[in-house]
């Protein structure tokens, strides 16, 4: 086959959608309950000190994302904060994710033991809109004694920028709350 001229800008063009697919990230799915799902997103026993224990172990933090079917923000942190390889790779090498319903009806058991639907323990968090994040601390067993509102160690209230997003999982992973605020945080982040 002779190259041409419209050969080889087909073969550019070809080239240059295989890169922007794989630099994509993966494509959430819609599960049964109408929720977006991220591939890498928790399989759990719904277990909250297993989980986090378990991650743990495996040098990652642990964060709740709370959703809701149909909710806008939600969708649209799925389809540009999580489609962003740089966002989705950070929070996959260092997170597990554990998405539940607000007003879902599946029972999960809570650090203190309790078992509870998933909208009833949205309520004792005080979880009122999605999405929303809750990050907790690296150790379960201190969480058992403390008040439902003390046990996290900050989230992300709504629908976050990708920037914004991102920074507050950094903040997290690197334990800056010990020392500073997240907006002290993000003015010490380099431009």
């Amino acid at each position: 086959m002779a190259l041409t001229r419209r050969s080889l800008l087909l073969g550019a063009a070809s080239i240059s959608a295989l890169a922007l697919t794989a630099a994509r990230a993966e494509e959430p799915i819609l599960t049964d309950d109408g929720l977006y799902k991220q591939p890498w997103f928790l399989e759990s026993f719904l277990d909250l000190s297993d989980d986090l224990e378990a991650a743990h172990k495996q040098g990652k933090r642990f964060v709740i994302m709370w959703e809701l079917k149909g909710c806008p923000y939600c969708k649209e942190t799925h389809f540009v904060n999580f489609a962003q390889p740089r966002i989705s790779d950070y929070v996959k090498a260092n997170f597990e994710v554990l998405q539940l319903n607000i007003i879902g009806s599946r029972k999960v058991t809570d650090f203190d033991g309790s078992e509870l639907s998933e909208k009833d323990l949205a309520a004792k968090y005080g979880v009122r809109f999605t999405p929303t994040f809750q990050f907790f601390p690296e150790r379960a067993a201190p969480l058992k004694a403390l008040p439902a509102v003390k046990r996290e160690v900050t989230r992300i209230p709504g629908y976050w920028r990708p920037d914004d997003f991102l920074a507050m999982f950094r903040y997290v992973n690197d334990k800056a709350y010990e020392s500073k605020s997240f907006l002290e945080f993000l003015k010490s982040q380099p431009s």
